[in-house]
């Protein structure tokens, strides 16, 4: 009797086409931020001065952000992001020199506030390869910043007279502007559903300014401070978690003959 062939060796199919899923994100991280320059509202002041130097900084301040996204493929995605950026401390000072009715004179103001975001953005991310589970990544998101400016205040002084010194405060002032920002980063893949992120932003939150100034006595100048074109430099880690998973393929039981 021939002797019956052998059943075919089972051959698994092949993996499904990589269509990406969405996604749920989170980040925590800290900011560097700046502003181009602090000005008081009525530009008249600025007319008699001879001389101005301007210094200021911000403390570093902290992020937490939540997000949602899809990802089309292995190389591009895109997400919408939401931030509470934390209170970052201000400090500043003028330096000037100027002339009053002839009379040269100069002076200090010391500035001090605390300023906190929301930050809203679009973003969208190109995935330049992946090798040993690590992918670079750039990206960029377009939205709103909501940018509160509180517990302003100004101390001065000059020589015009003696003990001429100020002092002005200001209540909490909150704009809505366009912000932008750039992304790039590493992304590292744990397992099918967690990947894991480190990443760097740089983000135009555009400008703040105070609520209404009021001196001492608690008369109102109704003048405002502002702060032009804040920016920040910021690290992250994130993680990302797949909600879409692949399927699972098994191969079917061996076939049994009987003889």
């Amino acid at each position: 009797m021939p002797i019956a062939a052998p059943p075919p060796m089972y051959a698994p199919p092949a993996p499904p086409a990589d269509f990406g899923g969405w996604y749920l994100r989170g980040d925590i991280g800290f900011s560097n931020q700046k502003t181009s320059e602090l000005r008081y509202g009525r530009e008249s002041a600025y007319s008699q001065l001879t001389s101005f130097n301007q210094e200021t900084s911000f403390d570093t301040g902290g992020i937490y952000g939540v997000g949602a996204g899809y990802r089309f493929n292995n190389w591009f995605r895109a997400d919408v992001t939401g931030q509470y950026r934390g209170n970052a401390n201000f400090k500043g000072t003028d330096r000037f020199t100027g002339t009053a009715g002839g009379v040269p004179y100069s002076g200090i103001d010391n500035y001090s506030a605390s300023k906190s975001e929301w930050l809203v953005l679009a973003n969208a991310y190109v995935d330049l390869g992946t090798w040993w589970c690590i992918t670079p990544f750039i990206g960029a998101g377009v939205g709103g910043a909501r940018v509160s400016i509180a517990n302003f205040t100004d101390t001065g002084i000059n020589n015009l007279a003696v003990g001429n010194t100020s002092f002005a405060s200001a209540p909490t002032g909150s704009k809505w502007n366009f912000a932008w920002a750039a992304h790039a980063g590493l992304a590292y893949k744990v397992n099918q559903n967690l990947v894991l992120e480190l990443a760097y932003s740089y983000v135009d939150l555009g400008p703040g300014q105070t609520g209404v100034l009021s001196d001492y006595t608690g008369g109102t100048t109704g003048n405002v401070f502002k702060f032009k074109d804040i920016t920040s430099h910021d690290l992250k880690l994130g993680v990302r978690w797949n909600l879409d998973n692949p399927p699972v393929y098994a191969p079917p039981p061996p076939l049994v003959t009987k003889g």
